[in-house]
């Protein structure tokens, strides 16, 4: 059994102890902690994967807190703090990735502050996208609580300032997302009903490139390509997220073979369950649950 997750204070300052150890150490090496409001962020973990074959994952889905994209900013503030300073004091992580555009444009400078170890955000592709499109007209596609961020104003004003920049929240497409991982699969009109939030606004017919900016939604990239009216690029932040974990880990020695990974649940629910194929295939074998 899990211990349940405190939700509630902010998180002490945590030692110098807890700073990435330097090449040649000894000590067993301390896992990767991946945080998100549900499995999102497993689609860093893959990149992730990739360039840190052998580093331990710990990957942990707020799942008595999800979905954070309907809550208020208050309540996502006060929450993802406190909740990863009492995850940091259990786990002793190398770092904390924040896989998650919400939390992360809301939270992470606070999160920053309280801890004292690396922390890596998640923040909408607004620069990679508006340089990728021709027509000048880019589209931002999240949860409702990331495209309302003044952070996003202030991406669009700053890299995408000769373009016109849609919004569209949608929690469908975080559920639809959480399905697939289920093993359960929607019919593509559910997919063509979220895109029409953007291409329904004015200027939607110009545009041509896309910002997954929740990490549920590259999940569900060729769902949505197929439901595309016309060819869309889909854009989302997942490899630069990747390689600026590697870098702030680049001193650090592996072992030579990975242990197994290691999901968490905030709170257990039977229906969880469901989701253990999906996670042995991001090499996540141990799934947990508190109050299970």
């Amino acid at each position: 059994m899990v211990t349940a997750v405190q939700q509630c204070g902010a998180p002490r300052s945590l030692p110098s102890a807890h700073r990435p150890l330097k090449r040649g150490s000894v000590t067993k090496p301390r896992p990767l902690l991946i945080f998100d409001s549900g499995v999102g962020g497993l689609s860093v973990v893959r990149p992730i994967r990739a360039l840190l074959a052998a580093a331990p994952i710990v990957y942990v889905a707020d799942s008595a807190g999800y979905p954070y994209g309907i809550k208020s900013e208050a309540e996502i503030a006060a929450r993802v703090p406190a909740l990863l300073g009492r995850l940091a004091e259990r786990f002793d992580p190398q770092i904390i990735v924040i896989a998650c555009n919400t939390a992360s444009t809301i939270a992470l400078d606070t999160v920053r502050s309280a801890l004292d170890l690396p922390i890596v955000g998640t923040v909408p592709a607004v620069k990679p996208a508006a340089a990728r499109s021709k027509s000048r007209v880019i589209g931002v596609l999240g949860t409702e609580a990331t495209v309302r961020q003044p952070y996003v104003d202030r991406l669009a004003a700053e890299f995408a300032s000769d373009c016109i920049v849609i919004r569209h929240g949608s929690a469908e497409l975080v559920e639809l997302a959480e399905a697939k991982l289920r093993g359960e699969r929607a019919p593509v009109a559910d997919y063509a009903r979220v895109l029409e939030g953007l291409t329904g606004q004015p200027g939607g017919e110009r545009m041509d490139t896309v910002v997954l900016a929740c990490t549920h939604f590259p999940l569900v990239e060729a769902e949505l390509q197929e439901a595309a009216p016309r060819p869309l690029a889909f854009v989302d932040g997942k490899e630069g997220i990747a390689r600026r974990t590697a870098w702030l880990l680049r001193d650090l020695d592996w072992p030579e073979e990975p242990g197994a990974g290691r999901a968490l649940f905030t709170r257990w629910r039977p229906e969880l369950e469901a989701y253990r194929g999906g996670l042995a295939e991001y090499g996540l074998d141990l799934v947990e649950g508190a109050g299970r």
